[in-house]
């Protein structure tokens, strides 16, 4: 009996070691890494709101577009990052153990505060990846972490400033471990990823951050009624994904064959923005538009039939010249106003459609299903949980292989889940 009781002993002692250490491991460097997010995702907040705010109260800033492009494009060639690739890069460190290098964080806040002040098309999740990406991998190192928890600690930096910039930590915690390499949840992560995604979301909202969140004011429960005319705005919303990524792909590329010289490119960009901007007679459509997407969302309002369009390639000609940001509050304006517009056609309440079509877009263009549906139960309540699962099924299979991060990997068949090849 003692013999038996010795070895369950051994037996438990030998399993439970190596999870306890690397728990508490986690613990100690998942939170430190989501209270530095936080610090640094709040700053960058304040420093976006203040842009916005800035950009608002004085329209004349978009006249200096082409000064701030110069500007952006000076400094990453200084700082040895003119060849930058943003969050593609970041990506690719998370996944090949390319490191991005520390002096990411403080350039790419730059440049796209710069952006938002001046008036140029763009988000704030693109820099949040890049930051904490780059900070993470930092971190890690100096931590002398192994090769393997090096990487995981680039996907916590990702999870910390996505949830301090948006308040989202349970999307914030999935995007990170679902993104790398579609068809396959880097499962491990998890612990490391929440634990940085909840610190950070605590840490930010201290530091005076608020959260981005939605009231959709029609019953949004599964009927039979609305989800056959939910599945029909997925099909809608994976089409506009594919153009959306289609537009940023050719953008950069069209910049890039007849333009050679950066600087060229970014001053052409600006004076695009700037001759658009006029044209479309708002200023709507610069910045993040979070404005428009809560009136799209909460009250059923679309400023114009074609905004989901004017945002497209305003963004388009704004990030492939080479300013910077991200492109996924972007894709929530493209979603939102599209469903706006759509939802009514279909019989759809216009709000609900707009909140449908955001996850459904988002989900489109990032390959992320399980990430689009945190999204949409962070962003406006868990009731319509079973209209997201549906509108993501549809929308992920019929996007495709089409994806904002070209450095993003599509490891299995989305038809039949075989290896893809090629």
């Amino acid at each position: 009996m003692t013999e038996y009781r010795n070895k369950i002993r051994q037996n438990f002692a030998e399993a439970l070691f190596p999870y306890s250490e690397t728990f508490l491991r986690w613990v100690v460097c998942s939170s430190l890494m989501g209270f530095l997010c936080g610090l640094v995702g709040a700053v960058f907040f304040h420093m976006v709101r203040w842009a916005t705010n800035m950009r608002l109260a004085h329209p004349w800033l978009l006249y200096l577009l082409p000064v701030g492009g110069l500007v952006i494009v000076f400094v990453y060639e200084i700082c040895r990052m003119s060849t930058d690739r943003g969050t593609n890069a970041v990506i690719e460190s998370a996944r090949e153990g390319k490191r991005a290098p520390l002096r990411l964080t403080p350039l790419i806040i730059m440049a796209t505060f710069i952006t938002h002040l001046l008036g140029g098309s763009a988000g704030r999740e693109g820099a949040a990846l890049q930051i904490g990406g780059s900070m993470g991998g930092w971190l890690g190192e100096k931590l002398r972490l192994n090769q393997a928890s090096q990487h995981f600690m680039v996907l916590a930096g990702m999870s910390g400033v996505f949830s301090a910039l948006f308040g989202t930590p349970l999307t914030a915690s999935i995007f990170s471990i679902e993104v790398i390499c579609v068809g396959v949840i880097y499962h491990a992560a998890l612990l490391p990823c929440t634990l940085s995604s909840l610190v950070a979301y605590g840490t930010a909202l201290l530091l005076g951050t608020t959260p981005e969140r939605f009231v959709i004011h029609a019953p949004a429960a599964l009927s039979w009624g609305n989800s056959w005319r939910a599945m029909l705005l997925g099909v809608g919303c994976a089409l506009v994904g594919i153009l959306f990524c289609t537009v940023m792909h050719l953008s950069s590329q069209l910049y890039q064959t007849h333009l050679k010289n950066q600087y060229a490119r970014i001053l052409v960009g600006a004076g695009l923005i700037i001759l658009l901007t006029l044209v479309f007679g708002t200023r709507d459509y610069n910045g993040a538009g979070m404005s428009v997407i809560e009136a799209a969302i909460t009250e059923g309002v679309l400023a114009h039939p074609l905004a989901f369009v004017f945002k497209l390639l305003l963004t388009g000609v704004t990030l492939g010249c080479g300013f910077r940001g991200g492109e996924i509050v972007p894709t929530f304006f493209i979603g939102s106003t599209f469903g706006c517009l759509v939802g009514p056609l279909l019989g759809l309440d216009p709000g609900l459609a707009a909140a449908l079509a955001l996850v459904a877009t988002f989900c489109a263009v990032t390959n992320c299903p399980f990430a689009s549906i945190a999204l949409g139960i962070e962003l406006f309540g868990a009731e319509p949980l079973l209209l997201y699962l549906l509108v993501c099924a549809v929308s992920y299979l019929l996007s495709g292989y089409s994806s904002l991060y070209s450095s993003q990997t599509i490891m299995f068949s989305k038809l039949d889940h075989q290896p893809r090849e090629g």
